[in-house]
């Protein structure tokens, strides 16, 4: 119970303290082309277990269905900010 709580106590304390940047990213994502900010995609994880990741969205809008399933190099389909993004590991957003 008490390493819950301290685990409770510090995401918190970084969610806040993060909130600032995370809202940036948010209007940054928003501005670049008017589409969603959040891009939501189920992955497979450990023991062949699915989970969902939530990540600011990178590419632009339906992407998955204008070309490879991957992202190799310089894809056209990654937006200026995304590529920022990308390159500082600011667009993905751990879940459980």
């Amino acid at each position: 119970m008490a390493k819950r709580l301290f685990d409770l106590f510090w995401s918190l304390l970084g969610l806040v303290l993060l909130s600032p940047l995370l809202v940036l990213v948010a209007i940054a994502v928003r501005l670049e082309d008017g589409g969603p900010v959040f891009f939501r995609q189920v992955r497979i994880g450990q023991q062949g277990r699915p989970f969902r990741i939530w990540k600011f969205r990178t590419m632009v809008v339906d992407a998955e269905r204008q070309g490879r399933s991957i992202t190799v190099g310089e894809d056209p389909r990654i937006t200026r900010i995304g590529r920022f993004l990308r390159n500082t590991k600011l667009d993905e957003i751990p879940s459980s």
